[in-house]
């Protein structure tokens, strides 16, 4: 770690891995309850390309990064597509920000922190502005380190929504980080892709580049960004029609783009020893959740097992019956069979 880098964290970071759309949220917002833990809640999926593309930024560069809308999230905000992820109050009057501009650190990360998001960000913006040029990765790491010691946490724990498409970057950003592998039955993620706006402009995006001859998801196991990637996302966005790139992808295409990013996740944590890696079944968390949220909290860290904190959260999840089962039975049977490579390696019967 860069020695301008905080230095109050305690505990290795930890990264909640996972294809979006399965559970996730929940298992992020039962670890914000835990009075120790600095859960970041999607902070990398809200920042767009550059998120991975820059090298050595400074302070000053950095703080754009933080506070300028991407050309994705801006071409779907613009148009009023606020996802309910969202916690910044952007339409109350009071607010500083409105859809259009309000900053991506804003827009969940730090809501989730405080109720005082604006001012957490005021605070956090000289130290941000004051750093020197030095990788991305400590960066990150410095800037977590703040928002860790301004809240005084132990430890922090990032997750967004789909980032098994960057895992391999992650792990290389963090060689460090302890990872939780949130994972659901697929063909009910499938299904709450299909209904999820920012997951049907995704995947609709890579069908349209595709006959292009262009396949997006060749970079999901690179461990870099490349440069050009902010480029392409901004002529992309430029040119793309949202509501018609919404309305391209059908449930077998959540589907497979389901079971693609489940293979891309094995094959990073492939490498990964036994005590740094957490397969967390979002199914036994609802089934199970005392004896599943205190297997994940000892992951975590042995320190941070704590009663009151479990007594709390293992109150709230609780068993959901299966949408998919719903399905008329041939739609069950293509959605099955598009699923079908991720449900096997995970487990799942067909």
């Amino acid at each position: 770690m860069s020695d301008t880098a905080p230095s109050g964290l305690t505990i290795p970071p930890v990264l909640i891995l996972s294809t979006g759309r399965c559970g996730s949220t929940m298992v992020s917002d039962l670890l914000n309850r835990h009075p120790q833990i600095l859960s970041l809640s999607e902070f990398f999926v809200t920042l767009g390309a550059d998120a991975f593309s820059l090298r050595r930024p400074d302070g000053d560069r950095m703080w754009r990064l933080l506070t300028t809308q991407s050309a994705g999230l801006h071409a779907m905000l613009k148009d009023g597509h606020v996802v309910e992820e969202t916690l910044y109050p952007y339409d109350d009057p009071a607010s500083r920000y409105g859809a259009a501009d309000m900053p991506p650190i804003i827009a969940v990360t730090l809501p989730h922190l405080t109720d005082t998001p604006e001012a957490l960000l005021d605070a956090l913006e000289p130290r941000v502005r004051a750093r020197p040029r030095m990788p991305i990765a400590e960066q990150y790491r410095a800037l977590f380190g703040d928002l860790a010691e301004m809240l005084d946490r132990r430890v922090w724990i990032e997750r967004s929504g789909g980032t098994l498409m960057h895992a391999a970057k992650l792990l290389r950003m963090f060689p460090d980080a302890r990872v939780v592998h949130v994972y659901r039955d697929g063909r009910d993620t499938a299904m709450s892709m299909s209904q999820h706006h920012n997951f049907r402009v995704l995947v609709g995006a890579i069908l349209r580049c595709r006959r292009l001859g262009i396949d997006p998801q060749q970079g999901f196991s690179a461990d870099r960004g490349s440069r050009l990637n902010p480029l392409i996302e901004r002529i992309v966005f430029t040119v793309l029609d949202i509501e018609k790139t919404a309305a391209l992808p059908t449930l077998e295409d959540f589907g497979r783009f389901w079971s693609d990013l489940i293979l891309i996740g094995l094959e990073c944590f492939a490498g990964l020893p036994s005590e740094r890696l957490l397969n967390l079944r979002f199914e036994d968390v609802q089934s199970d959740p005392r004896r599943k949220l205190d297997e994940l909290i000892r992951f975590i860290d042995p320190s941070l097992a704590d009663d009151a904190w479990l007594d709390e959260v293992a109150a709230i999840p609780r068993p959901a019956r299966s949408k998919f089962q719903t399905l008329p039975e041939e739609v069950q049977t293509t959605l099955t069979s598009a699923c079908a490579p991720g449900l096997e390696r995970l487990g799942y019967p067909l």
